[in-house]
């Protein structure tokens, strides 16, 4: 018989989210709240990405909790492995593993209106909650894109997300699809194993050089001794960030200098005028993500590597097409081509208030309230939610400001007493995404002339913050009641019979007519 658990929090997924917000709970003096993990293990997306090279593009001691400083980082830049074993130590030291349910995914959550609680049924068994903490990550579900013919490729198939690490890609024939984060760790990594690499480029991204080195003993034992010069160190690095934003957000036009040191760093490694014509972007840089890469051109100029100026049209028997007509024979294709992000599949298990599922809620884009509220879903809040996310910080910064939204939630339901919802109201969601829109138009996401995995169907940005980590610190410290409507029992019957009052009179105005 499938077991059933009532909690006050479930909070959906382990990676930093997910355990960021189980720690904030325990901080609170929650200890009632589970953490669903659809994997074995914790970790989220440095657990499901261990491609060859792959690592972190912010510095360590940035992209760390600053409630759990690690003052034994490696490297400056941290490999997937190292943060990975960060995570689990996180889960120890903050005794997260009895609130842990692996191997639990979520198939369903339904709020009930009656009950004020939500019912999450899984793989496992069912849960009722007071209250959803959805930290599943817009990097979680991989998107290989509809190639006609890949069905029939008799060769080897996979997403970076998703290595094959039992496939021996040594003296194989390798096309690499997309040129976007992974792709540019990924392809110096296998280039000196595999007989022929063939990279799809659709557009070429602006590659700075990557300011990595290993951090020296005298530094560990520093930053082990005397805590502060950690937490100096990663206030140095956060406010360099901090303040190279209003470039991006602002003015634009000022980053000519910028490009002028990627050019310089691409002719470095690139003599050939052809190919760096093909690897130069027409767009101005951020427009898309800025790579980080000491190793990638160096394996574009070796002479067991192409590099087709096109995307991936269809696949003929072990034959690669792309857009141009380039025909390649290839052993094994691998899928650079990123995540779900501006259409999170969560979205479809999420069924609120009057019945209306969350990604139907989205159809015309994701947006919410301060990043975590979505009106229409009453006690529901995600992690990284719409417009989040960041350009050129850490992620992990803003994490800590939903947990400090996160936590003021749970404070005033408390404060309310009793049975007790918050149901955002649409004006504030509308009026909060107007802002973020507006902001967005002078940014050089919008105005920097390209086309990138930060917009959606509709050419809105929702996917990054326009503005400072500070700000949107200040934006999310306490959580304003005036934006919510609060929902009790009695209340949400009342407003049901409205509700079938209403159309009950304008079934009788349509009989009338």
């Amino acid at each position: 018989m499938a077991k059933h658990e009532h909690v006050r929090v479930v909070v959906i997924g382990s990676g930093f989210g997910g355990l960021g917000a189980a720690v904030r709970l325990r901080r609170e003096g929650i200890t009632d709240f589970v953490v669903l993990e659809r994997a074995d293990s914790v970790g989220g997306t440095w657990r499901d990405n261990s491609y060859p090279g792959c690592a972190c593009d912010v510095p360590s001691h940035l992209y760390s909790f600053s409630f759990a400083p690690n003052p034994d980082w490696p490297r400056t830049f941290s490999g997937q492995r190292h943060i990975r074993a960060y995570l689990e130590h996180v889960t120890d030291t903050f005794r997260l593993r009895p609130h842990l349910r692996l191997n639990h995914e979520v198939t369903l959550m339904r709020w009930d209106a009656d009950e004020l609680r939500w019912e999450i049924e899984t793989n496992e068994g069912t849960f009722t909650a007071d209250v959803i903490v959805s930290a599943t990550g817009p990097l979680s579900d991989p998107k290989i894109p509809d190639i006609p013919g890949l069905a029939d490729f008799p060769g080897k198939v996979f997403h970076s997300a998703q290595w094959d690490h039992d496939y021996d890609l040594t003296g194989k024939r390798v096309a690499m699809v997309g040129t976007g984060a992974s792709a540019i760790q990924i392809v110096p990594a296998i280039q000196p194993q595999v007989g022929k690499l063939t990279l799809f480029q659709r557009t070429p991204p602006w590659v700075m050089p990557r300011m990595d080195r290993a951090i020296t003993g005298a530094e560990r034992w520093l930053h082990r001794t005397l805590p502060f010069t950690g937490t100096a160190r990663r206030g140095l690095l956060w406010g360099i960030r901090e303040l190279q934003v209003s470039a991006f957000t602002k003015r634009p036009g000022e980053l000519g200098l910028v490009e002028s040191l990627a050019k310089a760093n691409m002719a470095k490694a690139i003599k050939d005028p052809a190919l760096r014509a093909k690897l130069t972007p027409s767009y101005r840089i951020g427009c898309k993500r800025i790579l980080l890469s000491n190793a990638y051109y160096p394996a574009l100029a070796e002479p067991n590597v192409d590099v087709v100026a096109s995307g991936l049209r269809e696949v003929r028997g072990s034959t690669v097409v792309a857009a141009d007509g380039t025909e390649t024979e290839v052993d094994a294709i691998v899928f650079g081509t990123g995540f779900h992000v501006t259409d999170m599949p969560i979205a479809d298990r999420v069924v609120g208030a009057d019945g209306v599922r969350l990604s139907d809620a989205w159809k015309g884009g994701v947006q919410s309230l301060r990043g975590a509220t979505v009106d229409g879903f009453p006690n529901w809040m995600t992690i990284i939610g719409p417009n989040t996310g960041l350009g050129n910080s850490s992620m992990i910064l803003m994490i800590e400001s939903q947990l400090n939204y996160m936590a003021d939630y749970l404070r005033q339901l408390d404060v309310l007493g009793g049975r007790a919802a918050l149901a955002a109201r649409p004006s504030a969601v509308g009026a909060w995404n107007r802002k973020v829109q507006d902001r967005m138009e002078r940014t050089v996401w919008k105005s920097g002339g390209c086309d990138s995995w930060y917009l959606d169907a509709n050419g809105r940005n929702t996917t990054l913050w326009p503005g400072t980590t500070s700000e949107f610190r200040r934006e999310t410290r306490r959580v304003d009641l005036a934006e919510y409507e609060v929902l009790r029992p009695a209340v949400a019957e009342k407003a049901a019979t409205a509700r079938g009052a209403s159309a009950s009179a304008s079934r009788k105005k349509e009989t009338v007519k």
